[in-house]
C-alpha cells in the first residue's frame, strides 16, 4: 500500500445554476518522502484535491487513505500551508508556532519540551533571529517561513502546500524553493505542492501531477529525471527545457 491514496474522487458543488463538477476520477497513489507538484491551469481543481486530503472538503465520489487510514476529517498527520500566510498577527512568530505545538502537543509533551521543539523549528526555517516579531515586521519570505516551521512543529505525515511562494517576488520565491528543498531533505516528509509556476515545478519535484480543465483529471504523472540536490543551473539544461515543454502542451491544449 502506498502512504497515501488518492481513488477515483470526484467533487460536485451544488449552485443556483446546477452542480458544478470540480474534480472527476482522480487517482494517485503516492510514496513516503515524495514530492509531488500539482499544476494545470486556474480553476482545474489542484486546491480543491489539497483541501479534500486535509479534510477541509469531503469528497462527493471515491476517497483518500493515508497511512491505511480512510481520511474524513482534518487531523494532525496532514497540515497546511497556504498562499497567505495566515499568521495571527498580535502574536510574534514564536507564539504563532507555539499556539499549533500547544494545540496539538499538550498533554503530551512538558511545557519545557513544547519550548524546545517551538525553538527547533524556528531554526529550521531559519527564522530563530526574529523569534519576537510580529508578522507585519516581517517581510513576505519571512512570513512563510513561520507558516512553513508552524506546519512542521505539527509533525504531519504530510505537507500540503498551496502556492506558498506565489504572491512573492522572483527571487524570494527561488530562495524558499531552495530552502523547501533543504528542509525536504532534513525532514523526509511527504509534500504535495500546488503551483502555477513550470520552472517552480520541475526545479522540486519528484513527480509532476498535471490536471486538465474543469472538471479536474490527471492528465500527466511526469517523474522529473533530473540529479538531486537540483541546482539552479539546471534550469537552463535541455533536459529541464524539454519537462517543461511536455507540461506546457498540457495546459495550452486545455485553454483551447
Amino acid at each position: 500500500m502506498s502512504h497515501l491514496e488518492i481513488s477515483d474522487v470526484g467533487i460536485t458543488f451544488p449552485t443556483p445554476k446546477g452542480p458544478f463538477v470540480a474534480l472527476q476520477n482522480v487517482n494517485l497513489r503516492i510514496e513516503r518522502g515524495e514530492f509531488i507538484a500539482l499544476i494545470g491551469h486556474s480553476g482545474c481543481g489542484k486546491s480543491t484535491l489539497l483541501n479534500i486530503i486535509a479534510g477541509l472538503n469531503q469528497a462527493t465520489s471515491g476517497g483518500v487513505v493515508l497511512s491505511g487510514r480512510e481520511v474524513d476529517a482534518p487531523g494532525p498527520d496532514r497540515a497546511m500551508v497556504f498562499q497567505t500566510h495566515a499568521l495571527l498577527p498580535w502574536l510574534s512568530a514564536y507564539d504563532n508556532v507555539r499556539l499549533a505545538v500547544d494545540q496539538v502537543w499538550r498533554g503530551r509533551k512538558s511545557a519545557a519540551e513544547r519550548h524546545a521543539w517551538t525553538e527547533e523549528h524556528l531554526e529550521l526555517v531559519h527564522m530563530t533571529h526574529a523569534r519576537d516579531k510580529r508578522p507585519g515586521e516581517l517581510s513576505g519570505g519571512m512570513r512563510q517561513r513561520v507558516g512553513i516551521a508552524r506546519a512542521l512543529a505539527m509533525q504531519p505525515e504530510v505537507l500540503l502546500m498551496d502556492e506558498p511562494f506565489a504572491a512573492l517576488d522572483e527571487q524570494t520565491r527561488m530562495v524558499l524553493g531552495e530552502e523547501l528543498l533543504r528542509i525536504w531533505s532534513d525532514t523526509g516528509k511527504t509534500i504535495l505542492f500546488v503551483t502555477h509556476s513550470l520552472n517552480e515545478a520541475v526545479y522540486l519535484a519528484d513527480r509532476i501531477v498535471v490536471l486538465s480543465a474543469r472538471p479536474g483529471r490527471i492528465v500527466d504523472d511526469l517523474v522529473v529525471d533530473l540529479d538531486r540536490p537540483r541546482t539552479f543551473a539546471m534550469m537552463s539544461s535541455e533536459r529541464f527545457g524539454v519537462l517543461k515543454d511536455r507540461i506546457w502542451e498540457h495546459i495550452r491544449t486545455a485553454h483551447r
